[in-house]
């Protein structure tokens, strides 16, 4: 406390502030939104979400050795959904579930929104569009914040790859604070050929680079673009980097030689959308 600066006393304990913020409405009016389930676990429920053609099912995990005869209808539904399954440890699986739960080996996640159709977003693709691509991300607080400024900045859709890169899991949707209710995001198998139908709609695909020689606000962002932007550390893939027609960089002026991937994100998109007025 600074001197000569005399807090006022409380009357008496009761004007005293809790530590806690409390909702003093009744009961029947703190209503709390349920929270929405990432995991199913068990054969059964597994084999009734994908029976069901459920758009949120991000993967299956089976625990390796695992021999239930059931996991072949599993496997074969997965196929022809175009879900992926992947064989982990006994450890990896209850670390989802829990130890005490019977999971009789298999689980699938559930992504917190529903996806777009890849092929959609491109027919929609026009001279105006602007579209992200994310070769990558595997930090969730990131894509849920790159979902978010994409979102404000208009972005007519989001592709990410099906592997090696975080999904539209809970952590993202809060991260995203809604953005996901309201933008298409697409998986993809295969960013190099999702890049090459890129170029055939007429869209330059602009990747992001710190040894690029052109500053991202020399780009002429009012054409119709596809920005690329790398995983945290690793930056794009190599041969993602090869297939962009160009690639850009935002100067640094600190000792740091780059940015958090969701401030470039940022960075880049709003630029494009002040040149585009």
């Amino acid at each position: 406390m600074k001197p000569g600066f005399r807090k006022k006393p409380f009357e008496n304990r009761s004007e005293r502030p809790s530590r806690e913020r409390r909702d003093e409405r009744p009961r029947e009016f703190q209503r709390e939104e349920p929270p929405r389930p990432s995991t199913i676990f068990g054969v059964n429920p597994v084999l009734e979400l994908l029976r069901s053609g459920s758009h949120r099912v991000e993967r299956i995990l089976i625990v390796e050795g695992t021999r239930e005869h059931r996991l072949a209808e599993i496997n074969e539904l997965a196929r022809s959904q175009s879900v992926i399954v992947d064989r982990v440890e006994r450890s990896k699986l209850e670390r989802l579930t829990g130890n005490d739960v019977n999971h009789q080996g298999v689980a699938a996640l559930i992504s917190a929104a529903d996806y777009a159709d890849a092929n959609e977003i491109l027919s929609a693709a026009n001279a105006n569009s602007l579209l992200l691509v994310l070769d990558g991300i595997e930090d969730p607080r990131n894509l849920g914040a790159i979902l978010r400024t994409a979102e404000c900045a208009g972005v007519g859709g989001v592709f990410i790859p099906e592997r090696r890169a975080v999904g539209l899991t809970d952590t993202v949707a809060k991260s995203s604070a809604g953005a996901v209710e309201h933008i298409k995001v697409a998986k993809v198998a295969n960013l190099n050929r999702l890049i090459e139908d890129l170029k055939k709609k007429n869209i330059w695909v602009v990747g992001t680079s710190v040894d690029a020689t052109m500053d991202h606000t020399e780009w002429d962002w009012r054409q119709a673009s596809a920005l690329v932007l790398g995983g945290e550390g690793s930056g794009l893939h190599r041969l993602v980097a090869e297939n962009c027609d160009v690639l850009v960089k935002i100067p640094m002026y600190g000792k740091i030689d780059s940015l958090n991937v969701s401030v470039a994100a940022g960075v880049v998109l709003f630029e494009a959308r002040r040149q585009r007025g």
